[in-house]
């Protein structure tokens, strides 16, 4: 199962009592297996201490966390219930103000009908004591004219024409209220629902090829529940994920569905650790257990104190510097290594401009041999890393070497290398090299190359990284540790370290493990 890592760890009692009884059966002299018993007990209980720190900082940092979230919730539960109150006031002023503009219009409507009233009641009144006054006279021609003149006022008063019906009632119900409902739904008010935390799968997640994948399920069906927010970070811890000396988590919103795929990664550290959880359109509900898998990849640098002067090297990047070699190379040192075909090298100059580096646990690379190697040695299991060339570049090798590679060595050139070598100066060849014999190789040379070591198969194999063609294999027995090596002349390369070794790799490994290109056919072709 290697592109999976489940984080499975022995039961500590069955290591402390397998410890326990070593040390109670064995005899006396078997002093060293009781050693070998209480380094263990030893071993287990500094695991068991780091582990209850760690959980102690867990419990510490989810008790602050308690607090300052309770203290948030409280607050925006304030903001809330004021939020209420302030609407209910608004609500409340605005009925206010709909009762007394109506009271007023009403009452405008009354006193408007209740003035008319009182005009025509008075116009009536001084028309009746005229008329009254009227009957007392006793010329039937004042009479007359006085009849005639009730008569006409008569016709024109306003108290017959005045409507005797009030405009408005009395009646106000219409703006009466009943907030029994409300006080029903404010009696509901209620927490928000959260969505239950969900759970990792570790068996449905996967890592290959620089890519985890993460998968998780609901333990109950939710239907409310709008997308999944995954956390992750990169940790040199297994186990739970720590509190203190820990990278921050990565957020990655908005995911409908229950798996998610990070791509394009760099496994520069031994594992990353996931969390998720699910959020409806209110809020998120609590994070689901932590899962730890496993993203251990070779991760090297290039060695700058040992390299070539005329190299320019940084990190994961080596490019030709004619102007780094130093003047007082001695001319020993040219003779000693006269004689050694290999990479054409240009006229040396004598300026140096850099100030000489720090001295490493080697010599530095001289000569004619323009050569960088990595900063970390491999000593077991399968790796892989890639390598790309300046378009530009003339002459470039890349491969394997032991430490004891000289300082004066050639990849290639010695049976403690092996490269494959590309050369764009004068003639194009791409040939496979070790111990000073070469293979042509009859492919076409790849933008980057890809380099799988299986140290403990003892392979070392070639690839187009791009379509993962095999280009070349060595098969030998690695008897030290080997560092990746590069040459570079007139041009730059770039490495991509922190990688898986690709399926594709792995599945084409399968099938030509053994059969094409060993190093023991090295051995017939012609000498350099």
């Amino acid at each position: 199962m290697d592109s999976q890592k489940y984080c499975f760890k022995e039961n500590e009692n069955v290591t402390v009592g397998k410890a326990c009884f070593l040390i109670s059966n064995v005899t006396t002299g078997s002093v060293n297996l009781q050693q070998e018993a209480l380094q263990r007990i030893i071993s287990t209980l500094a695991n068991k201490n780091d582990e209850i720190q760690n959980f102690i900082d867990t419990l510490n940092h989810t008790l602050k966390g308690v607090q300052e979230n309770s203290s948030n919730i409280l607050s925006e539960l304030d903001e809330e219930f004021d939020s209420l109150y302030s609407i209910l006031d608004e609500v409340k002023e605005s009925m206010i103000n709909c009762i007394k503009q109506e009271q007023a219009r009403k009452s405008q409507e009354l006193q408007s009908q209740i003035s008319q009233c009182n005009n025509a009641l008075e116009n009536s009144e001084e028309l009746l004591e005229f008329a009254t006054r009227s009957l007392d006279i006793k010329e039937p021609e004042e009479f007359s004219k006085a009849a005639r003149q009730i008569k006409d006022r008569v016709t024109m008063a306003s108290a017959f024409r005045l409507s005797l019906k009030p405009k408005v009632s009395d009646n106000m119900t219409h703006l009466m209220v009943d907030f029994s409902q409300e006080r029903q739904m404010l009696q509901t008010l209620k927490f928000l629902p959260v969505p239950k935390a969900p759970e990792i799968d570790p068996v449905e997640c996967l890592v290959a090829d620089n890519s985890v994948t993460v998968a998780w399920r609901m333990l109950e069906e939710d239907n409310k529940i709008d997308h999944f927010i995954l956390e992750h970070r990169k940790t040199n811890y297994d186990g739970l994920p720590r509190v203190k000396d820990e990278r921050c988590w990565e957020i990655i919103d908005n995911i409908k569905g229950t798996e998610y795929t990070l791509s394009g990664l760099k496994f520069d550290s031994k594992y990353m650790n996931f969390r998720v959880r699910a959020c409806n359109k209110a809020v998120a509900g609590e994070y689901s257990d932590p899962v730890t898998l496993e993203t251990k990849a070779l991760n090297f640098n290039l060695d700058n104190s040992s390299s070539h002067l005329n190299l320019k090297v940084e990190d994961t990047c080596v490019e030709w510097d004619p102007t780094g070699g130093k003047g007082q190379e001695s001319k020993m040192k040219g003779k000693e290594n006269k004689g050694r075909s290999g990479t054409p090298s240009p006229k040396r100059t004598s300026v140096g401009s850099r100030p000489p580096a720090v001295r490493g646990s080697r010599d530095r690379f001289t000569g004619e041999s323009y050569t960088v190697l990595g900063d970390t040695a491999i000593e077991s299991g399968q790796h892989y890393w890639e390598v790309k060339a300046q378009k530009d570049c003339k002459s470039y090798s890349v491969g394997v070497a032991y430490k004891t590679l000289g300082k004066f060595d050639q990849l290639g050139k010695t049976n403690t290398s092996w490269c494959i070598h590309v050369n764009n100066w004068l003639q194009n060849t791409f040939a496979a090299k070790h111990n000073n014999k070469v293979k042509a190789l009859d492919v076409t040379v790849p933008e980057k190359i890809g380099v799988f070591c299986d140290f403990d198969g003892g392979q070392l194999s070639f690839y187009d990284a791009n379509s993962k063609q095999l280009l070349y294999s060595f098969k030998t027995k690695f008897t030290q540790p080997v560092l990746p090596g590069f040459m570079v002349w007139c041009g730059g390369l770039s490495l991509s370290t922190g990688m898986q070794v690709p399926s594709a790799v792995r599945t084409l490994q399968k099938s030509e493990n053994g059969m094409t290109g060993s190093a023991s056919s090295l051995n017939n072709v012609v000498t350099q």
